[in-house]
Order: structure tokens, then C-alpha cells, then sequence
């Protein structure tokens, strides 16, 4: 049954894009590389240059640490789902006190959704100029404030990003309909923007446990850090 939406939805989309031209799909790939482009630099720029400022730690140490978390974030696209290994990455992979990771990593999952905002601001653009709406300065800073607040109601859950967009086209007069513009794109930018939430996660623990002295830093430049928490080691039961 699975296998029959996967190809029912496939030639929906394609019959979709037959119809709409060329210049459409250019456009969507102009979208979706544009704010892939924008969260990555989001989380290997801002991020970075913020643990760098305020904590002094090594940004690259910290990337690298960040992988498995990342992967997972991608795969999921939950922040909620990610919440253990986001934990786990924190506390003994980068040396921050259980006390300050067990308040930041949920109350980030719950409410820094940097790139959820990013998105609903992108796509607001990206629809007003599909429907040739001219936004005006204060469309964009109505987008703005109504895209932070709506995505600091975001829930961490996958896909809830375009039901919280509605709100935001609400606001600026467009219509609903463009969110099926971007709906056949957004759940790999949806794995992408998840990515990016989490690492912000991680970086504000880094900085707050820095700053209350609840940082090893010996164990936050130890690469090899609970590497020996990951083996299983397997022993022959005793014969009886």
C-alpha cells in the first residue's frame, strides 16, 4: 500500500510540473538551494562565530563532535526525537554538567527554531513573487516579527513548519494555496533546518556551561571523548 501513495504521489507531482513549465521547477530549485545555502551558513558561520565570541572554544572541535547528533536530526528531522543524543553529545562528548544540558537541549528543542524561522521567511518571498505580490517594508517586518514568533510556537515535530507558514502568509494577504508550492521539496530542507536547530542547541549549552565553570575542556578537545562508552563488548556466557 505504501509502495502504491509513493507512486500515485510521483505522478501527481510530475503531472503537476508538466503543466506548470520549465520556469517553474527553476524557480523551486532557485528556493531550495537558496535556503539550504542559508542554513548551512546559518549553522557553520553564525553559530560558530558565537561559541568562538562568547565561550572561546574551538569551532571546528565542536562541528566535528556534532556529527553523529547532526545525522540524526537529518534522518529524524525531530528536534525532539533528537533530544538523547543531543544530550548525549553535550555532556559527554563535549564535557558540559548534566545540570546545564538537561535545562538548554528541551528548552531549545522547545523554542530555537532558527531555521524553521528562515524558512517561513524564504518562503514567504518565494510565494509572494509566484503569485506577483509586491511586499511592501512593513510586509517584511511583519514577516519577520510573525515568523520568529511562530516558530518559537513551533512544535519539534517533522512537517509542522508549513502548518505554522500558514499563519505567516496569513499576515501579509497571500494566499494559503503557495504553500503547495514548496510542499515537494520541504521535507528534505525540513531534515536540513532540523540540523541546524540542534546545533544551535548544543552551541548555547556549550557557551552557558563555559560561562557557569561546568565545562571540561579536556574532555571538550579529547576527540576520542565516551568513544569507549560506544563499544559493546560482548562476553561467552559461562557454560553450566
Amino acid at each position: 500500500m505504501v509502495t502504491g501513495v509513493v507512486y500515485s504521489t510521483f505522478c501527481l507531482m510530475a503531472k503537476l510540473f508538466t503543466s506548470l513549465g520549465l520556469g517553474a521547477i527553476v524557480s523551486l530549485a532557485e528556493y531550495f538551494f537558496v535556503l539550504a545555502g542559508g542554513l548551512v551558513l546559518h549553522a557553520a558561520v553564525t553559530y560558530s562565530a558565537m561559541l568562538k565570541v562568547f565561550s572561546g572554544l574551538s569551532p571546528f572541535v565542536f562541528l566535528r563532535k556534532m556529527e553523529d547528533a547532526i545525522m540524526f536530526a537529518f534522518s529524524t528531522a525531530s528536534s525532539n526525537a533528537t533530544i538523547p543524543v543531543s544530550m548525549e553529545t553535550t555532556t559527554r562528548r563535549m564535557g558540559a554538567d548534566n545540570k546545564i544540558a538537561s535545562f538548554t537541549i528541551p528548552l531549545g528543542a522547545t523554542i530555537n527554531m532558527d531555521g524553521t524561522a528562515m524558512m517561513q521567511g524564504v518562503a514567504t518571498i518565494f510565494i509572494a513573487q509566484a503569485f506577483n505580490v509586491d511586499l511592501t517594508m512593513m510586509d517584511y517586518l511583519t514577516v519577520i516579527l510573525t515568523a520568529t514568533l511562530a516558530s518559537i510556537g513551533t512544535a519539534g515535530v517533522p512537517g509542522v513548519g508549513l502548518v505554522m507558514l500558514a499563519m505567516v502568509l496569513k499576515q501579509v494577504g497571500l494566499p494559503l494555496e503557495g504553500i503547495a508550492l514548496i510542499m515537494g521539496v520541504d521535507r528534505l530542507l525540513d531534515m536540513i533546518r532540523t540540523a541546524v536547530n540542534i546545533t544551535g542547541d548544543c552551541a548555547v549549552t556549550c557557551i552557558v556551561a563555559k560561562s557557569e565553570g561546568a565545562l571540561d575542556e579536556n574532555r571538550f578537545y579529547d576527540m576520542h571523548a565516551a568513544d569507549e562508552d560506544e563499544k559493546i563488548i560482548f562476553k561467552p556466557s559461562a557454560q553450566r
